[in-house]
């Protein structure tokens, strides 16, 4: 009866084997209440669990989750393209590959490597899943990894992040190319996808999330991306922006960096997917700067 206990209530999904050897029939690991979300494992059909957690059961001790599969167990933002991919995993040194319908295989020819452990989960360090990354992202998705494990998350460094990049590896040249182009104080990634638009259509890289002061020193809020020597910010404004509350809040702050003679202007992710007019307003925007330069110094 304890063994039947131990089958019919599992914490957390449990192999097959390990419940047989504690007593339970083959016959009992077969019923409804019971399902196999993997080969070889079984959870309760009532409990949630995911193919990365269920992986994570039938894992060697030489093995580990890898590339985007560990940069998402981080809490890292993904393309959505992702949602529904393999789960990759590695093999250390002379390790068995792990061949499933549902695994990514790899291999790290380097043995003693410590994988790091994310809700139990054996996974990459932080800043060797975004270099191991490099094979599956594009280089836009790279860089926007890059600054989530830079910026407040504090999960990695760009020292770290260079670091973790392998050289003479096929994934080199994109992953140095990415890393010349991740900035540290990122918030979000339309941050960081805004900026690399605006820098590849020909204006000067922005200073990200600067604060912004009066001429007295008081403080007047943070723009996302700004020119503090021409007072021009670009703003994102997601979905929370439309809250009552922070609409208000969004007025008040660009009250306060117009009357302190800043262009602040606003984009939506609407302007992301078609940006000409947006970056048509922000070159308007320098040359106002520009002709009110002129203007100074003719005076």
């Amino acid at each position: 009866m304890g063994n039947r206990a131990r089958v019919d209530h599992p914490p957390r999904p449990f192999l097959v084997r390990q419940a047989i050897a504690a007593g339970a029939s083959p016959a009992r690991l077969t019923r409804r209440d019971l399902r196999a979300p993997v080969h070889g494992v079984r959870v309760r059909a009532d409990v949630p669990v995911t193919v990365v957690e269920a992986i994570a059961v039938v894992l060697r001790s030489d093995q580990f989750v890898s590339h985007t599969t560990a940069a998402r167990l981080w809490g890292a933002p993904l393309p959505s393209r992702l949602d529904d991919e393999l789960v990759h995993v590695t093999a250390i040194g002379t390790a068995p590959i792990m061949r499933r319908p549902q695994v990514i295989p790899h291999r790290l020819r380097i043995e003693g490597f410590r994988p790091e452990l994310v809700r139990g989960i054996p996974v990459s360090p932080p800043a060797r899943a975004w270099f191991e990354s490099a094979s599956v992202l594009t280089a836009v998705e790279l860089v926007v990894l890059g600054d989530h494990l830079v910026g407040p998350s504090g999960l990695a460094t760009i020292d770290g992040l260079a670091a973790a990049i392998v050289a003479g590896s096929r994934s080199a040249r994109r992953a140095r190319a990415a890393l010349d182009k991740v900035r540290t104080g990122v918030e979000s990634p339309m941050e960081t996808r805004l900026r690399l638009g605006v820098v590849d259509t020909g204006f000067p890289e922005p200073e990200v999330n600067v604060d912004v002061v009066d001429d007295r020193g008081s403080f007047l809020g943070r723009a996302d991306l700004a020119w503090p020597t021409l007072r021009i910010a670009l703003e994102y404004d997601g979905d929370h922006h439309r809250d009552r509350r922070t609409f208000q809040h969004d007025q008040r702050r660009s009250n306060g960096f117009a009357v302190n003679g800043w262009i602040v202007i606003h984009a939506t992710a609407a302007d992301t997917g078609r940006p000409a007019v947006l970056f048509e307003r922000l070159r308007q925007a320098f040359v106002q700067r520009q002709v009110e330069g002129r203007a100074r110094r003719a005076a």
